[in-house]
């Protein structure tokens, strides 16, 4: 059996925490290794490029990978600017994923099956400590190999995993099948994604910003494009959450979302359904006809869900977790960030201590740690790993120090679904402020930072 300590870290994951967590570990003299399922490092990001975040640069940058960056001569974008998740991916992410430190490290095309200890089960408790982890990982050519590692950050995301259309968790009869006719949760309607939409029946499900973002695209697209037919449905029985506070927003950027919004609804633009709880899809040569659970029906050719995410947690089957019930989170961190009691401006600083599992030196890190609560922020997750390489370097005084500069009050939003650091929808907006928001043609604080508010029905 191989000693821990001439074993690599693995990091699952190389999007903006992924990629912070190495630049942390190579700071701690230790020695990681990320894998990337994704072709390239951001993958998830490169499909919202086109959303701006809520939050400003300087929230959306990690400490130790721009100190990594600027040893290259790398030069900080404008620190009060609202990114599109296009230039978080074309000057943040792609630079860092290119020094060299991070380039030898990377391997793209790395999708990671599963989660173990090297020789044991789940069951077996004897030696478990001290036990090296296998990583079996699917690479290019759908060859599977297994890595030996000493420990594992998961910053894997959520982006894989939507949440479905129907209610009480689970997928609406007919959903699967009518895969054909359900876009991405972001997906770019005046832009690469156009002829999908355009003079079509479209329908945008869920009550958060990512919906609001798709919204204003669409209302956009169908200035050029008439025959473009517009519906939003929303469980609740008002949108009053999705408009927000306006002009006395704490984030201005998000505030006009709404408002512009509110304005395309009340002018007919947008056919809003409220109290829609989607029953079942069924698919004719007419269309897809959506009904929800009192028998209202709506005929459309797209359905865009956005509806929140969700962990997958198959790859870590063999992995002793502890997680929160409600929102699969870690069981300590649960508490802190349920949204029916929190916001991502109310949420405390964290980090290894609250993320630790029953498997010692195991992290769930990033949008993934917060389980299906959606006001994740990017500088969250990097304080998380920050933290997380302290305490794998032995470092606990480091590691239990946590602090967490945030926006102002108020930059929180809350999508059924989505992470405060994803793209918000069609006005440029961090996680479109850079804050929260859910990945959207707006803006981001993701993601993935990528962070938004909830991005799912309500």
């Amino acid at each position: 059996m191989e000693s821990l300590k001439n074993l690599p870290v693995a990091v699952i994951g190389a999007g903006p925490i992924g990629l912070a967590a190495a630049a942390h570990l190579l700071e701690r003299g230790l020695e990681p290794v990320i894998f990337e399922a994704g072709s390239g490092a951001g993958a998830a990001i490169e499909e919202w490029r086109h959303i701006r975040l809520f939050s400003p640069w300087r929230f959306n940058l990690d400490a130790a990978a721009v100190r990594l960056l600027e040893a290259g001569g790398w030069e900080s974008p404008r620190l009060t600017a609202l990114p599109y998740g296009g230039e978080i991916m074309d000057k943040y992410l792609a630079p860092l994923a290119a020094t060299p430190e991070i380039a030898s490290r990377l391997l793209t095309g790395a999708r990671v099956l599963a989660v173990t200890r090297q020789g044991l089960d789940k069951t077996h408790v004897r030696d478990r400590d001290t036990t090296p982890f296998v990583v079996r990982v699917e690479h290019e050519g759908r060859e599977v190999r297994d890595h030996v590692v000493s420990a594992v950050i998961d910053a894997s995301g959520t982006w894989s995993t939507r949440n479905p259309l129907g209610t009480s968790g689970l997928a609406a009869i007919g959903e699967h099948a009518a895969a054909e006719w359900i876009s991405s949760p972001l997906p770019d309607v005046t832009g690469r994604e156009r002829a999908v939409f355009a003079g079509r029946r479209v329908l945008v499900v869920g009550a958060g910003h990512s919906a609001a973002n798709t919204l204003i695209n669409l209302a956009d697209l169908a200035k050029e494009e008439p025959e473009t037919r517009i519906r939003w449905a929303v469980r609740g029985a008002s949108a009053d959450k999705v408009y927000g506070g306006g002009d006395a927003d704490g984030l201005p950027a998000r505030g006009q979302l709404g408002s512009r919004l509110r304005r395309l609804v009340e002018s007919g633009k947008i056919e809003l359904h409220t109290g829609f709880a989607i029953a079942s899809l069924n698919s004719s040569d007419g269309g897809l006809t959506v009904k929800s659970g009192d028998g209202r029906t709506v005929v459309t050719d797209v359905v865009v869900p956005c509806t929140g995410f969700r962990p997958d947690l198959d790859m870590l089957r063999e992995v002793r977790l502890d997680l929160d019930p409600a929102v699969e989170a870690p069981t300590a961190l649960g508490p802190l960030i349920d949204p029916e009691f929190h916001s991502c401006g109310t949420v405390p600083p964290h980090g290894a201590r609250l993320l630790a599992h029953p498997e010692k030196d195991f992290y769930i890190v990033g949008m993934k740690s917060y389980g299906r609560a959606p006001t994740f922020l990017l500088a969250t997750g990097y304080e998380q790993v920050r933290s997380v390489a302290a305490a794998l370097a032995g470092d606990h005084t480091a590691a239990d120090t946590v602090h967490l500069e945030l926006p102002e009050t108020g930059v929180c939003s809350s999508d059924a679904g989505t992470s405060c650091d994803v793209p918000a929808a069609s006005a440029p907006v961090e996680d479109e402020t850079g804050c929260c928001a859910a990945p959207e043609p707006v803006l981001i604080g993701f993601p993935t930072g990528l962070v938004h508010g909830r991005s799912g029905q309500s």
